[in-house]
């Protein structure tokens, strides 16, 4: 009797390396956790804080860097000017990072195109922006990563690496689908804590893929990353070599019904702690705007965040890029006149639901949200299965 009980109360070996693994873990998870809370803390809110504290300086708390705009895909509803256009040289990338720096700001985001028919140059490049102290967001499709490339960025100092994805499988028009780059996705996930990075989902909201969008929800809660979703909108710029602007998936009336289930729901799901890129407030205003109903907003391109061309030129948004105005450029500076600002904003934010600018309106829009947006870079990925 007494051996038995010593058998039942103790633990096995297998307990014995279980428990070990699950304080392991804790161990681990707490570390990440500090280590991104800390980078956020200080390439985000110390910069914003700045900014605040000298209103009348150009002081932008988040860049874009267009990198390239050639790309392996050819997405309908992407109006990216790609093809055989050079992409950025690393003299003006360096250059770019180090006006940045100038202006206190301390986060850069890759744009495209796709980054990654560079790879070295992105890895490159990342070395020399977070040896200057940024905080380095990458963009991808994640087609092209490989274990070797995902190692070598890691290792190089990525803060964040934003996969996107629209569907489970293919849809026309639509070629970034989950099952395309699942292998990718797994090794992505398992380097994630040994390199400090985190992992998020991009989706792009179309009038066919809201039951994938669900999906690829629960994925990402499972696997512990956060997502970040948009309306696919068409371009408010006239590109001449753009060929899809009536095939580019964008929702019509007859998809409003499915769109607003499927809000419905993210909402549901952001309450119940799924981590997500957007506010409610920003998933709200979904619904106005496919409906073409929402109201201008005080969006903060130009002011807290900007674009900075190929040629080094900058652009206050995304949907500006193609703009002939005169912005300025890292050599002369910015002219992002306020006033002018201001007046454009009415008539391009009805027709735009940007997450990055409606995130940073926002979450800028008091210290505490400012902080729930630090909360979120700590604990994005420790939620699900380690």
């Amino acid at each position: 009797m007494l051996e038995r009980l010593r058998h039942r109360s103790s633990p096995t070996t297998d307990q014995h390396s279980n428990l070990h693994m699950n304080r392991y873990h804790k161990r681990h998870s707490r570390k990440y956790q500090l280590s991104n809370f800390t980078r956020a803390y200080q390439s985000w809110f110390v910069p914003y804080i700045n900014s605040k504290i000298h209103p009348q300086q150009f002081r932008p708390s988040l860049s874009f860097l267009y990198t390239d705009l050639n790309c392996n895909l050819n997405c309908h509803y992407c109006y990216s000017r790609g093809q055989n256009i050079p992409g950025m040289t690393m003299d003006m990338a360096r250059d770019a990072v180090k006006w940045l720096k100038s202006t206190g700001c301390r986060v850069l985001a890759y744009m495209g195109g796709e980054p990654l028919v560079r790879k070295d140059f992105i890895i490159e490049l990342t070395r020399y922006a977070v040896d200057n102290g940024f905080f380095v967001y990458l963009p991808t499709n994640g087609i092209l990563m490989d274990e070797a490339f995902i190692d070598e960025i890691g290792k190089a100092g990525v803060s964040v690496i934003n996969l996107a994805v629209d569907g489970i499988d293919r849809y026309q028009g639509i070629p970034k689908y989950f099952n395309r780059i699942k292998p990718q996705f797994e090794y992505l996930i398992q380097q994630e804590k040994k390199h400090q990075y985190i992992t998020f989902f991009n989706i792009n909201i179309t009038q066919s893929n809201a039951q994938d969008v669900k999906t690829l929800t629960e994925i990402a809660h499972a696997h512990g990353i956060a997502t970040d979703y948009h309306i696919n909108e068409p371009p408010q710029i006239e590109y001449h070599d753009y060929k899809h602007r009536h095939d580019g998936s964008w929702i019509t009336t007859a998809e409003f019904r499915a769109i607003d289930d499927l809000i419905d729901w993210l909402i549901e799901k952001n309450l119940e702690g799924y981590v997500m890129v957007n506010s409610v407030a920003h998933l709200s205003a979904m619904k106005k705007f496919i409906r073409g109903t929402l109201a201008p907003w005080p969006c903060q391109a130009g002011k807290m965040s900007m674009v900075i061309r190929l040629d080094g030129s900058f652009a206050p948004c995304f949907e500006l890029y193609g703009s002939d105005e005169d912005w300025g450029n890292i050599y002369a500076g910015p002219k992002f006149d306020p006033d002018r600002i201001s007046e454009i904003k009415k008539h391009c934010t009805p027709k735009c639901l940007s997450t990055c600018n409606f995130q940073v309106c926002h979450y800028s829009s008091s210290v505490l949200y400012t902080f729930q947006w630090l909360a979120k870079h700590a604990y994005s990925s420790v939620l699900g299965t380690s």
